[in-house]
């Protein structure tokens, strides 16, 4: 079959498009709402301010951008409404996010918090989950809002908002904010590293991904491969090594 979206039909029951890229990792986004500013007509001594609302979602349109220093980005569809989804004008306006690893243990709770429920509602308590803090982003560690982050995740990337692209797309769903983040600071559970390799065991952390539709996969297995002939500047960027490529004096060439 052959088709031209927008132009010719495919005759299927489902959009073919949405099983064609697979399997994408899912970002799972958390995010705060902003602070309320203060001015000079704010009284002295100011109100306590009322909490920050806390989301969570995800994204499966997401992905790594590079790694030294390490990008991200994740394309959010807008809402039925027109409306930009939370997690964007959270980013947006407070410049940051944590992205976490969902995983096959924590599917039941990823999907809740796919839910369409109103700003300032908080995905975390509807989805059952603990909390944890961002440590490293702006504000964290002096009472200046830290982004929540699921405690139980076994990876999570701390990031600052770098840009937003708007793709304008067909109504009602088809624009999409694409967002960029570069990411500060990592975490990654004791556990979830194999000490004989000193990787990171994706076999026993079992990350899901989405496969168009309703479905997902989970990561059971992984198999090496190692492309034939690269020089020692490749192979270490493959590998993410920036003591490898300082070490062979490459540093400058990358």
């Amino acid at each position: 079959m052959f088709y031209e979206p927008g132009k010719t039909p495919h005759n299927l029951p489902f959009d073919p498009f949405k099983a064609c890229v697979v399997p994408r990792p899912i970002g799972w986004i958390s995010t705060t709402s902003p602070l309320p500013p203060t001015t000079r007509d704010t009284p002295y001594p100011p109100p306590p301010p009322p909490p920050p609302q806390h989301n969570l979602a995800p994204y499966s349109q997401f992905a790594n951008l590079t790694f030294d220093p390490p990008y991200v980005m994740f394309a959010a569809n807008q809402k039925a409404d027109g409306s930009r989804k939370d997690t964007v004008r959270n980013a947006e306006a407070t410049g940051k996010f944590v992205v976490n690893m969902a995983t096959h243990a924590l599917r039941a709770a990823v999907n809740a918090s796919a839910q369409q429920l109103p700003y300032g509602a908080d995905e975390f308590a509807a989805a059952g989950l603990a909390k944890a803090f961002s440590r490293c982003l702006p504000g964290d560690g002096d009472g200046g809002n830290p982004v929540p982050v699921v405690r139980d995740s076994p990876v999570r990337l701390e990031c600052v908002h770098h840009a937003t692209w708007r793709l304008p797309g067909n109504p009602p769903l088809g624009s999409a904010d694409v967002v960029v983040g570069r990411v500060v600071g990592v975490y990654i559970a004791d556990w979830a590293i194999d000490p004989a390799s000193g990787r990171l065991d994706l076999a026993r952390v079992r990350p899901i991904a989405r496969c168009g539709y309703y479905d997902y996969a989970v990561v059971n297995d992984t198999f090496e491969m190692i492309i034939p002939g690269l020089d020692e500047a490749t192979l270490a960027g493959l590998e993410g090594s920036r003591a490898r490529v300082e070490k062979l004096g490459l540093g400058s060439k990358l």
